[in-house]
């Protein structure tokens, strides 16, 4: 996927004239942030506060010995008969995936949900070498069927509304015209399951991998990570490196902070774990299983003061409780992504310069990280990466310039109160609706405030006096 981040004050402003998605964004963000603070804290807020502190732990220490439980996890699928590979650039997991192709002349392929096959456009490849590719999560084969992109990393389809669903799915798949989404949703499966059963090759991302067993594991509401690894005779996990845990017991707690903080479920429908390929004991599972081990980039952010942000599990909690994202939605992002934790990663896979904007898309009000479920501090990290982007001479002369004046003024209490008084004079009781020069953008989407007659210094001054 093409990275546009840049472009994304411009994308931001025609997602903010976009009625019709902001609504659908708010409505599910909002949905999903309330159910999230209800099955959380439902045995209390001490308890979910040391389940999150559990999980962050877990997450922590499995990053702290990342090249040990990579290896342990090597050797443990193999074991059970796995072929594992190993790809550092985007474009090696890509190569990989199409000789996996080739040696079993592979002509269909059924995906499950996977972003990291988002991040390296393995679709476009697999479709521009004549293998048809379907994306069987539901709102991922809604995405691609409009040729769009996911706008969330948990509800890819966030930002359409039940009748553009209903309409793409009547000009796609001459679906009969119906409102039901229970219809829509019949419909959708029967077109899916004949994609299922002939499929030569499933192909899905990982949401854990576990060291001690050398265990795939996988969480889905819809029962298609189950269709996509067991019917086609080919299974190919595409995993990043960052997602390794140590032991079953750690799997035991990120499963159960992972649903709660994504659906605001205690578990999802579907929990799958896959070791290996189909034994000769064993009537269904695939015969052939790859694990390829995906690092594009993450070995870098694993060397930086950045981390931690590898700790995440994708959940998308940051997005529901981030008030940029639940504006403008994803795409305005640029990349696969969005939210807080796409503001700092996508920078940091695709260099600062390639995504300037987004560490200043929050107004660090600190949501992200009271929702995080392994507790990520990204305040912080977007401050530090705006650091970075003025260390690396990527700020605009105008902001640096503008910083400084106001430093200088606040930090002079003889300027500051000339400047108040100054401010109170000239707009007096009707503040003007538009300021003038660079000061325009605040006024442009705010009302100017009225300035206090007197200022709190001065009316401390006047009680003191009294």
């Amino acid at each position: 996927m093409n990275v546009t981040s840049n472009d994304f004050i411009p994308m931001a402003q025609i997602a903010l004239m976009d009625d019709e998605m902001r609504v659908s964004v708010n409505q599910a963000t909002t949905t999903a942030y309330n159910k999230r603070l209800n099955v959380m804290f439902e045995a209390g807020i001490e308890h979910g506060e040391a389940l999150r502190q559990q999980a962050a732990h877990a997450k922590r220490r499995a990053l702290s010995q990342l090249p040990e439980l990579l290896e342990q996890a090597e050797a443990n699928f193999k074991a059970n008969g796995a072929e594992v590979l190993w790809a550092v650039t985007g474009d090696e997991v890509n190569q990989l995936v199409m000789d996996i192709v080739r040696r079993h002349e592979v002509r269909s392929v059924v995906k499950s949900k996977s972003m990291v096959s988002e991040e390296i456009g393995l679709n476009h490849i697999l479709e521009a070498n004549g293998i048809e590719v379907v994306e069987t999560d539901l709102g991922e084969y809604i995405v691609q069927l409009d040729h769009d992109t996911p706008s969330h990393i948990v509800t890819p389809v966030i930002h359409k509304s039940k009748a553009e669903i209903r309409d793409l799915f009547i000009r796609e798949l001459d679906m009969p015209p119906t409102d039901d989404t229970s219809e829509m949703a019949q419909f959708a499966r029967r077109v899916l399951r004949e994609k299922f059963l002939h499929a030569d090759m499933g192909i899905t991302g990982g949401n854990f991998i576990i060291a001690e067993t050398g265990t795939v594991c996988i969480v889905t509401n819809e029962g298609n990570g189950r269709m996509v690894t067991s019917l086609p005779r080919v299974h190919v996990a595409i995993v990043g490196i960052e997602k390794i845990v140590e032991t079953f017991e750690d799997y035991a707690t990120l499963t159960q902070v992972l649903p709660r903080s994504a659906t605001g479920q205690t578990i999802t429908v579907y929990t799958h774990m896959y070791n290996g390929p189909r034994k000769t004991s064993e009537s269904d599972g695939p015969e052939y299983m790859y694990v390829i081990f995906v690092d594009n980039g993450r070995s870098d952010i694993y060397a930086s003061k950045y981390a931690e942000a590898l700790t995440c599990i994708r959940c998308g909690a940051c997005m529901n409780a981030c008030p940029v994202y639940r504006t403008t939605g994803g795409h305005a992002y640029g990349w696969v992504y969005p939210g807080p934790i796409g503001a700092v990663i996508t920078p940091l896979l695709n260099g600062l310069g390639n995504a300037k904007p987004l560490p200043h898309a929050s107004s660090l009000c600190g949501s992200c990280k009271q929702v995080c479920p392994v507790d990520i501090d990204l305040p912080r990290m977007l401050l530090d990466l705006r650091s970075d982007l003025y260390q690396e001479g990527k700020t605009e002369a105008h902001w640096i310039l503008g910083l400084k004046l106001w430093a200088i003024g606040n930090q002079s209490p003889l300027l500051f109160e000339i400047g108040g008084r100054l401010a109170r004079y000239i707009t007096g009781d009707h503040p003007p609706k538009n300021l003038p020069g660079p000061l325009s953008g605040w006024s442009k989407y705010r009302d100017f405030p009225r300035f206090a007659k007197k200022s709190f210094r001065q009316q401390w001054r006047e009680r003191r006096g009294k």
